[in-house]
């Protein structure tokens, strides 16, 4: 195994990683000299982007379908990146829906929360290092959100509090040592990503979209 705190020749989950913030962490652990990138997503995307990075890095991605909401998806893909690539060194927990819509809000929280879970607990169960394993890194995305109080987005919210709480809770010295295994939480701000768009219209309360163009005219965005 490679030493711990390098890239190089590291096997490499990434949900969520077919565009957006997911498809630059699949082409920066690439450029680092990762051995190997997994790409799971919804979306069919995924496949085109693995297909154009390997073209640079000589076939070391592989895209698989997965729908983060559900077990059974994610339990096969998991196993499908095990029989592909032998060990996972890193996991990182990044697919994520922004949508507190009536009909979506249900969907955004197994993807945002449940699947961050599931991806975990899997990641550490093979890599803890008091059962065999070789230890890793499993590095949970979250949000600024998690700390900051956002009145049209509460689910979402929501959602990214107890992602940032539940890998503060396992993250400790203590789990570390009699594991191998690091938890890491990164809480990014507004991202100008397709997450971004049409944001009006996956509100919580529609009542709240003027004021939120009211307060937020020109809200930053990081590139």
């Amino acid at each position: 195994m490679a030493k711990e705190g390098k890239i190089e020749g590291k096997n490499v989950l990434i949900t969520g990683g077919a565009s957006g913030l997911g498809a630059a962490y699949a082409e920066a652990f690439l450029k680092f000299g990762a051995e190997n990138i997994a790409i799971l997503d919804v979306s069919e995307v995924g496949k085109l982007y693995a297909d154009k990075l390997n073209e640079t890095y000589k076939n070391k991605v592989i895209f698989i379908k997965c729908d983060v909401s559900k077990e059974e998806e994610i339990k096969n893909s998991f196993q499908e990146v095990l029989t592909a690539f032998k060990r996972i060194d890193v996991i990182i927990n990044n697919a994520g829906i922004m949508n507190d819509s009536i009909d979506a809000w249900r969907t955004a929280s197994d993807v945002n929360w449940q699947g961050v879970v599931s991806f975990t607990r899997k990641g550490i169960g093979h890599m803890r290092k008091d059962e065999g394993g070789s230890g890793g890194t499993i590095i949970n995305i979250a949000s600024v959100t998690a700390v900051v109080r956002m009145q049209h987005l509460p689910v979402y919210s929501g959602s990214k509090a107890a992602v940032l709480h539940f890998s503060r809770c396992i993250s400790s010295p203590e789990f570390y040592d009699a594991t191998g295994v690091r938890i890491l939480t990164i809480s990014f701000g507004p991202t100008a990503t397709a997450l971004m768009s049409n944001l009006a219209s996956r509100f919580f309360d529609p009542k709240f979209i003027n004021l939120f163009f009211t307060r937020n005219s020109n809200p930053p965005f990081q590139r």
